[in-house]
């Protein structure tokens, strides 16, 4: 899934909007006795890689090893010699592997090319986020519209085979390798839908994935449906050009669909909830240390007085619950669905000199109320289950239950 994330590159903060600790060099060619040391690796090539002064490492870590190991492998391996730089970003993975923690990776230069494309919105695949969940790969969200979606592909399917490979011990990163590919080209998934047992192959022809992360329409009785996809670099700007037509066509209320949305920037994320809830807290940022940091909008509140449901559903996650969880906590909102994913940890990402990038939590992320989103996600007001035979029928049980209840006014003017 997209991760909140604070990106920062060439040592300034920037803050993207999906949601630090930076890893830029691993081992040292020598140790220097002190409360730092320098360290850096120099390859074969003769390029340096990671070259800083770090902390003093624990003194019941044998540091020799890996030293060890390293000439192992490239004097004993059957099929070396072994590229260096393939040795060097296996272990600095497995050095993030170290942590045990699914949101947290390292990124060799071609995959951190391909992550970054992924925020910017274009992308060859199946058009669907994929996390892990007590230890099991699962589809947080099919994209809207993608080839997953239209494939049957649903949010908490659990992936039990990538075409014929096992996804057991499988990370994030390594089933995306496996998933992407050119377009026209098919992959084959394996899973169950969440809560049935039995296992189904699914066929799905990867396409170009080109999506607007916001789109929106007005119903004949006048109430407006925005559907945000996914927090990006086009959000903010497409979300004001909705508000500004719904407010000049005076629309009598507002769906806000974030079902499936997997998360995205932080400050879009927060520019979005600033329409209903102005210049106040949208999220708060509790780090290891419990301190809290509180992230306010800078929007006007422009659609306080508009009548507002918000959908979700299990694939609605990181930034997208914070967007519910606000207008739950402030009561500009009522939350319609089902009860969302539960990511609300925070990563930090950073570009590193050769084009890798590290990507580690932090942090977590609170509602206004201070209610951890992670690992509880939001739970909806008002739960309507979705039913996939009405959808296979054109019928949307929980968007038609939205718009009924604002034509009713079944939950009141917002607080």
């Amino acid at each position: 899934m997209l991760p909140f994330l604070a990106k920062i590159k060439q040592q300034q903060p920037i803050v993207w909007a999906v949601a630090g600790l930076v890893v830029t060099a691993v081992f040292s060619v020598g140790f220097a006795v002190g409360r730092t040391q320098t360290q850096s690796v120099v390859l074969e090539d003769g390029s340096v890689i990671g070259l800083k002064e770090v902390r003093e490492r624990a003194n019941d870590v044998e540091f020799a090893l890996f030293w060890e190991v390293w000439d192992m492998l490239q004097n004993d391996y059957l099929r070396g010699p072994v590229p260096e730089k393939d040795l060097f970003y296996g272990a600095v993975n497995g050095l993030v592997d170290g942590l045990n923690d699914p949101y947290s990776e390292f990124f060799d230069p071609r995959e951190a090319d391909v992550f970054e494309s992924d925020l910017e919105g274009k992308f060859e695949g199946i058009g669907a986020e994929i996390g892990i969940r007590e230890n099991q790969l699962v589809i947080v969200s099919p994209l809207v519209d993608s080839p997953a979606e239209h494939a049957g592909i649903q949010a908490g399917d659990k992936i039990y085979f990538i075409d014929d490979v096992d996804t057991a011990e499988m990370s994030v990163d390594e089933a995306v390798r496996l998933i992407r590919g050119p377009r026209g080209s098919t992959v084959v998934l394996t899973v169950s839908h969440n809560g049935i047992e039995t296992v189904e192959e699914i066929s799905i022809v990867r396409d170009v994935i080109r999506i607007d992360s916001v789109t929106w329409e007005v119903t004949d009785d006048g109430v407006a449906v925005i559907r945000i996809a996914f927090f990006n670099a086009d959000t903010a700007a497409l979300f004001n050009r909705a508000v500004v037509e719904l407010m000049q066509e005076d629309v009598s209320g507002i769906v806000l669909d974030l079902r499936n949305n997997p998360g995205g920037f932080l400050d879009r994320a927060v520019s979005v909830a600033g329409e209903w809830i102005g210049n106040d807290t949208v999220v708060i940022e509790r780090n290891e240390n419990g301190d809290l940091e509180r992230f306010p909008s800078t929007g006007v509140g422009r659609l306080q007085r508009i009548p507002t449901l918000v959908l979700v559903n299990g694939g609605t996650a990181s930034a997208s619950e914070i967007v519910a969880g606000a207008l739950q906590d402030y009561g500009f909102a009522t939350i319609l669905g089902e009860q969302t994913f539960g990511k609300g940890s925070v990563q930090e990402y950073r570009e590193l000199a050769d084009g890798s990038a590290v990507k580690i939590t932090i942090s977590e992320w609170l509602t206004p109320l201070e209610r951890s989103i992670d690992q509880n996600g939001i739970a909806p007001d008002v739960e309507i289950v979705f039913d996939l035979e009405a959808y296979k029928e054109g019928i949307d049980v929980q968007l038609e239950a939205a718009l009924n209840a604002l034509k009713s006014n079944a939950y009141g003017d917002p607080s």
